[in-house]
């Protein structure tokens, strides 16, 4: 297939999940054929991103554009894509699968609008990546936002109505208020450069003083987007505050994108001015300082990882501070590895807190017992996340140390190994707080069979009744994420101890199982990603695709 056929189909990766969304739509309570809608849309598009990745591995690079309609640069809408954005493709779109598979099995998704929301939102991510255009990645980034405002009120808390408030509350005001920063910074480009096209923008940051500030604005809309300090505290506090399947879906999604586009516009706009790399490396090693210990002080799974998540983002973003070879590629490995292994994260716990009613460390106890799957589930990913070996975490954590060492940046390498440890005694902390000491008991605990489920969802149907069990014993109810859930009380030798089905469990181990195969196999994910890097650090090629594709 030449470039400029798979340049024609780029535009298919946005209409695709678009159209299919109005489809559930318009079809109504019909959640079995939505979740076939969903499933055929995203693995095809996965096949479409996987196959991207194969081209540009066998090409060794390179980039593929395409002017939407054909029209002139500057009316049309530039498509875009290189070995990174292949790469970022096919993990948001894995992870979006495993986070629909995650919320059927949690009952998040029994709205019949979830399965819409969701694929409009995989078009505003898909565009936001495959975009050539800072006018349009606004766009894609409102595509995205709308979508996501929808998903936390559909699937939030409803135990936590004040926190359910408040974590709203503060996820759409700090996202309109980045939108809208982030559209004066692209006005501000306009007026300085005269255009928007990322193409047609290439190194003018590092030439026009006016263009780098003007670039600086979006950069900074974009960071406070990414939760990087100071502006870090929204995230921890309006991720938890929705359910366990959504809050796996936006870490995976949302700050993420706003990563990929501090890279890009970094590398193309200032074309790695090294006269402005020190204030990111101050600010990112905040960031992960600072977001490691406000950890320290939580006492609920979902914000401790909130906040390893904006420590790690950090980390990620230190490789475009460095802007070597050694450290972008280092960044680009760290950002996939991370992207998997935080969702793995927030699926484990979140499958307990789903079934157990509770995600406060002490309230639980002792489950390793009960749920070794789940467990092993979460030590996997845990130990991946402290970059022990020979989980993908330690290859990051080792090839950004060895960069920022190339670099120079002695201060960031300590820092960097002070927060692996802290973040390692995090992970034992929820380890030894919920899977391994016996908890204080609570309401949540209660041993027994779940007869019958009645969630709290008012659109959701599937309810299960066991009639049978219903006259043989006492019955107690126990409030959970999802719904009231009736406990059969009967001999404890007759009760079986494990409550997180199999359904439930399976996507943070497969996501588990793949940090692993990314460890072993680190070799390939660290040639894909020196591709990509090698398109960071040399944009004559972006540049050329966009500009005569």
């Amino acid at each position: 297939m030449s470039s400029e056929t798979i340049g024609m189909l780029l535009p298919l990766f946005v209409a695709v999940p678009l159209l299919a969304g109005g489809v559930a739509i318009v079809t109504g309570h019909r959640l079995r054929f939505h979740a076939v809608i969903a499933y055929l849309t995203m693995l095809s598009m996965l096949a479409g991103a996987f196959g991207l990745v194969y081209y540009f591995w066998q090409q060794d690079g390179g980039a593929i554009a395409h002017q939407v309609g054909h029209w002139p640069g500057g009316i049309a809408i530039p498509f875009v894509a290189d070995m990174f954005t292949a790469l970022m493709l096919s993990v948001t779109l894995l992870l979006t699968v495993v986070s629909i598979w995650f919320a059927q099995a949690s009952r998040v998704s029994n709205s019949r609008y979830f399965v819409a929301l969701v694929l409009i939102l995989t078009t505003g991510v898909n565009g936001a990546l495959l975009t050539g255009d800072l006018f349009n990645l606004f766009v894609f980034l409102e595509v995205m936002l709308l979508p996501s405002y929808g998903l936390y009120v559909l699937s939030a808390n409803r135990n936590m109505p004040v926190r359910r408030i408040h974590g709203m509350r503060l996820y759409v005001t700090l996202n309109l208020f980045t939108s809208t920063l982030y559209m004066i910074g692209v006005g501000f480009i306009y007026g300085t450069a005269g255009s928007v096209n990322i193409a047609v923008l290439a190194d003018q940051a590092s030439l026009d003083p006016a263009v780098a500030i003007a670039g600086a604005v979006c950069i900074f809309a974009l960071s406070i987007k990414a939760s990087v300090v100071p502006i870090h505290g929204w995230l921890a506090r309006a991720y938890p505050a929705t359910s366990p399947a959504v809050t796996a879906l936006f870490s995976g999604l949302h700050t993420k994108v706003a990563i990929y586009a501090i890279y890009r516009i970094y590398a193309v706009l200032y074309d790695g001015d090294s006269r402005y790399l020190w204030v990111g490396v101050v600010f990112f090693s905040l960031t992960m300082l600072i977001g490691v210990f406000g950890a320290v002080g939580e006492k609920t799974t979902r914000t401790i990882l909130a906040f390893h998540m904006v420590s790690q983002i950090g980390y990620i973003l230190l490789g475009v501070a460095l802007f070597t070879e050694l450290g972008l590629t280092a960044g680009i490995f760290y950002l996939l590895h991370h992207m998997i292994v935080k969702a793995s994260l927030f699926m484990s716990t979140g499958a307990v807190e789903v079934r157990y009613g509770t995600g406060v460390i002490g309230e639980l106890g002792g489950i390793a017992r009960t749920e070794p799957v789940i467990a092993v589930a979460f030590m996997i990913a845990a130990l991946s996340l402290a970059g022990i070996p020979p989980f993908s975490g330690f290859v990051a954590k080792f090839l950004l140390i060895v960069g920022a060492v190339e670099a120079g940046e002695i201060a960031a390498v300590v820092i960097m190994l002070f927060v692996s440890l802290i973040t390692l005694l995090s992970m034992l902390k929820i380890w030894t707080g919920m899977f391994w000491e016996k908890g204080s008991g609570g309401p949540a605990t209660k041993s027994g069979t779940v007869i019958t489920s009645q969630t709290l969802d008012p659109y959701a149907h599937e309810i299960s009744y066991t009639p049978e069990l219903a006259t043989e014993a006492t019955h107690s109810q126990i409030t959970t994420l999802t719904g009231t859930q009736t406990i059969l009380e009967t001999d404890e030798a007759a009760i079986p101890k494990r409550r997180i089905n199999f359904a439930l469990a399976a996507p943070s181990v497969t996501l588990a199982a793949i940090t692993v195969i990314l460890g072993l196999g680190a070799q390939f994910l660290l040639t894909l990603s020196g591709i990509a890097a090698e398109g960071l650090l040399d944009t004559s090629t972006y540049v050329e695709a966009v500009l005569n594709p």
